[in-house]
């Protein structure tokens, strides 16, 4: 990921979300590389969902599919592994943080799909599954929440038992009553459970 795209993302996970999108925005017109610039579009996008701006994110992740579209050939000179996959699942990611959970778990079922889906990194998949769990349990599915969780631990193992969102859910959904066998095991494995 490149340096500006670093900060942006390092401010919002301070919950700095306001200066993120604009460092973002600001560094857009800065980037030489389309794929830089599109991540650095993605970034804005969430920022900007972070300060409940929901259509100013939807316009960001348009300008950012639009490059995406044009792009050719599978060079990727500063590794941002920008696409359209990535678009998709920053749309997957602005509809859950703006808190329409049935949306992000639409865009979700979009991206499975793809033939792409697969050759994300394995920990790209399983962080984005731990989302995929959070926005079913947003929307009352703790049973798809539970096997989204189990289906990310089979996939990256270390998302799940050591990224503190992760455990979290994990507790919350052993913890109703109602957590498949799969989510059970797993809350006993990593202690969270006797």
């Amino acid at each position: 990921m490149p340096p500006r795209s670093r900060i942006a993302q390092a401010l919002r996970a301070l919950g700095r979300d306001r200066l993120a999108l604009t460092a973002a925005v600001a560094a857009v017109g800065t980037a030489a590389d389309a794929g830089v610039r599109g991540t650095l579009l993605l970034q804005a996008a969430m920022a900007a969902a972070g300060c409940g701006e929901g259509r100013r994110a939807d316009d960001l992740i348009d300008h950012a599919a639009a490059l995406a579209g044009r792009r050719t050939g599978t060079e990727d000179a500063h590794h941002t592994a920008f696409g359209p996959m990535v678009v998709l699942l920053a749309r997957f990611l602005t509809a859950l943080n703006c808190g329409d959970a049935g949306e992000a778990v639409y865009r979700h079922e979009q991206a499975i799909r793809r033939d792409d889906w697969p050759l994300l990194p394995a920990e790209h998949r399983g962080a984005h599954l731990i989302d995929v769990a959070r926005a079913y349990l947003q929307a009352g599915d703790i049973t798809k929440a539970g096997y989204t969780l189990a289906d990310a631990d089979t996939i990256a193992p270390a998302e799940v038992r050591y990224r503190p969102a992760a455990r979290t859910l994990i507790a919350e959904i052993a913890h109703s009553g109602r957590a498949a066998a799969s989510v059970a095991r797993l809350a006993t494995l990593i202690a969270l459970t006797r």
